[in-house]
């Protein structure tokens, strides 16, 4: 039964036209003389959640304003003024927000490709309002097999019905992808299990990230210093242990993590709009909330943050924004863009938020 099932179960995958769009996308903003914009436009049309991980900085950062829900027209109007082709929601648990269908069918109904990230619970309710898409990828978030992952998100069950939901899901048509956060503390093996499991089970890839210290993170001890994070993932992504298994990041940022490279932040690519406005200067950093996104392209705010330039990037190796640094050093390494091109990886930008 099992076994016929895993059989019928089908395995999603990445449109090329993502890769093509990205590429061109960056051409011509390359040939036009820009040297910082958008890949990717996080949106968190709300910042309630149904689940208080022990990792998440946003439930208590955004309290004050945690019953606001985005319009449906604020929502598609921030993704055009941001002007990526690609749309990763995010929040917040996105899945609660009432006109979240509308949101997304809108926005794939305008061959965005949206990334939208959930932790599974309400998502088979979802599946009802939204048709599967080329353009439409759920992202479940999966800290671990079930003890550790219902331990990093302080409910049982959770896993459970995260892993229905992906089953669900893929057996629709859908495509899904899973997000793992690593933390001080992590279990390798436990891991590996779960992007073998993942693997099998017929999911695009699995992200990987190390957590960002959020100052109003419950408990900061969780998070990995950067020499912690190379040593950890060096455990994590080695090659023996991983064969097989589908690893959605591509191989530069993969690298990165395992401390071969070194890149600056450019999270300038993963432009953030909340309910309060745009996050300035990115996604783990609010500063303040600005109207304009156009000021998150400006040199002169990149001069004060990144690596070496402000205390709280010391730590940061976040997809949102050193995956994105991969992709913008390849375009002027031939070397690098054939490896991207031939891994199937251009697409893969940062495209969420740990």
């Amino acid at each position: 039964m099992l076994r016929q099932r895993k059989a019928d179960m089908k395995t999603s995958k990445r449109p090329m036209e993502l890769s093509l769009r990205l590429a061109m996308y960056m051409l011509k903003n390359k040939l036009t003389g820009k040297k910082r914009y958008p890949l990717v436009t996080m949106l968190e049309p709300l910042e309630m959640c149904n689940l208080a991980c022990i990792g998440c900085g946003r439930i208590h950062e955004y309290k004050p304003v945690m019953d606001k829900m985005m319009p449906v027209e604020e929502a598609l109007s921030a993704v055009e003024a941001s002007g990526a082709p690609i749309v990763s929601i995010a929040g917040g648990e996105p899945t609660i927000h009432p006109k979240i269908d509308q949101i997304i069918n809108e926005l794939v109904q305008r061959k965005y490709f949206v990334y939208c990230c959930t932790n599974g619970i309400l998502l088979e309710r979802v599946l009802k309002k939204v048709p599967p898409s080329k353009y439409l990828s759920w992202v479940v978030h999966m800290d671990g097999m079930e003890e550790r992952h219902d331990e990093a998100v302080a409910r049982e069950g959770v896993y459970k019905k995260a892993k229905k939901a992906i089953e669900t899901a893929l057996e629709g048509g859908y495509r899904v992808c899973t997000n793992t956060t690593i933390f001080r503390g992590c279990d390798v093996d436990d891991l590996h299990t779960l992007f073998r499991t993942m693997t099998d089970m017929g999911v695009e890839g699995c992200m990987v990230s190390p957590g960002y210290d959020y100052i109003d993170a419950p408990d900061r001890d969780l998070f990995l210093t950067r020499e912690e994070s190379k040593k950890e993932f060096g455990k994590i992504l080695d090659e023996r242990s991983t064969k097989g298994m589908r690893l959605y990041n591509n191989p530069l940022y993969l690298d990165f993590l395992r401390g071969r490279r070194e890149y600056q932040c450019t999270a300038y690519s993963n432009p953030t709009y909340t309910v309060m406005g745009w996050r300035k200067p990115c996604y783990p950093l609010a500063d303040e909330h600005v109207t304009d996104v156009n000021e998150l392209f400006e040199e002169s705010l990149w001069d004060n943050y990144g690596v070496g330039k402000d205390p709280r990037c010391s730590g940061c190796m976040m997809h949102c924004g050193f995956e994105s640094a991969t992709v913008f050093h390849a375009i002027s390494s031939p070397r690098d863009w054939v490896t991207l091109v031939k891994s199937g990886a251009i697409g893969k930008s940062g495209i969420t938020a740990s």
